[in-house]
């Protein structure tokens, strides 16, 4: 995709995936110095929210903490979930775009009645009713997206948690951050493949397979935003533990970063199996169709995710789609309403 087409540029969506790169480019990991220092006094972080403002923020915080072997305690749930815990010893992370979402909402102030001083608000509004309920709240500098689908605020939040992980850590990421922006154009303009958005009209249901870090689940969500096409999210190697009885000839797989080990069973009981078809998104080459991104080491899944979102696109807008407007979904998906 790009914004010199008018089918593209025509769309906020479109506009807002791009302004992605700016909104990379500007961030300043310093913007959580001050609430990082009071989680490490805690030792214990929560990241909750509800769909987009959680899959891709709250995992891909939670995979770094533990592949980098930080000595915290980090958890994440659903936010009304959440309120059945016992969170008084967490820094909870509550986000919300828009600021009014019910379930975060209600959360945060379950939380300030019980005395739980280290609650943080992020949104990309000033003065939401989220931030009442907060000690403080980070507001996103992305700005208030149009388009139905989240984007860019997605990007944002998860370099405003990743960057809560350097502070405490005492990482200097500047320099990879500062690579990253120009990786993240070259994803999101890829030559996708006609043969590909072919494959996806011919698919009863398009899966996204991955790791747990919120790239392929996040991805299967746009799907159903931006393509209106059903679609699953299957963790870790789980499409090999028995959904390929159910799937259907001319099914899609599209396998975020897959396991290399496992390339000869994808084939055998997946494409030769089942019938159904598999495709990369990786920064190397792999034995099937791949759209392969630069690598970025650890802000691979930051390209993984716009690669994915370059995709969506095609398919929208080859199947007609306005991919702004979805026919059921809204910006704010339940809103809270003040009694």
């Amino acid at each position: 995709m790009n914004l010199k087409e008018q089918k593209y540029a025509k769309f906020a969506l479109v506009q807002e995936m791009m302004d992605t790169v700016n909104t990379v480019s500007k961030f300043d990991p310093d913007c959580s110095k001050e609430v990082a220092a009071l989680a490490k006094k805690a030792g214990r972080l929560y990241f909750t929210g509800e769909g987009s403002s959680r899959i891709f923020p709250a995992k891909n915080a939670l995979r770094k903490f533990k592949r980098w072997g930080l000595d915290i305690n980090a958890q994440t749930d659903g936010s009304w979930q959440s309120r059945e815990y016992d969170l008084t010893k967490y820094a909870v992370f509550l986000a919300s775009n828009s600021g009014r979402t019910k379930e975060v909402t209600l959360l945060a102030k379950k939380l300030k009645e019980e005395g739980n001083a280290l609650r943080f608000g992020l949104t990309a509004n000033h003065d939401t009713v989220l931030s009442t309920f907060c000690t403080s709240t980070h507001v996103l500098n992305c700005g208030w997206e149009q388009a139905v689908a989240a984007t860019k605020s997605v990007v944002e939040q998860a370099l405003y948690y990743e960057s809560v992980l350097w502070n405490i850590a005492g990482m200097d990421k500047r320099a990879e951050l500062a690579a990253l922006p120009a990786k993240l154009e070259q994803a999101l303009t890829l030559d996708i493949p006609s043969e590909i958005v072919d494959w996806v009209k011919e698919a009863n249901t398009i899966y996204f397979a991955g790791y747990n870090d919120g790239v392929a689940e996040e991805l299967t969500l746009k799907t159903n935003e931006i393509t209106r096409r059903k679609s699953d999210f299957l963790e870790g190697t789980y499409v090999l533990h028995g959904i390929e009885e159910v799937m259907h000839k001319n099914d899609i797989i599209f396998m975020v970063d897959p396991i290399e080990g496992e390339y000869e069973k994808f084939k055998e009981y997946l494409i030769d199996g089942a019938g159904v078809r598999i495709v990369a998104i990786a920064d190397h080459d792999t034995p099937f169709p791949t759209i392969k991104v630069p690598s970025a080491g650890d802000f691979n899944p930051y390209l993984f995710l716009c690669a994915g979102w370059n995709v969506l696109v095609e398919i929208g807008i080859n199947t007609g789609m306005d991919l702004d407007h979805p026919n059921r979904a809204r910006k704010v998906g339940n809103e809270f309403i003040a009694q």
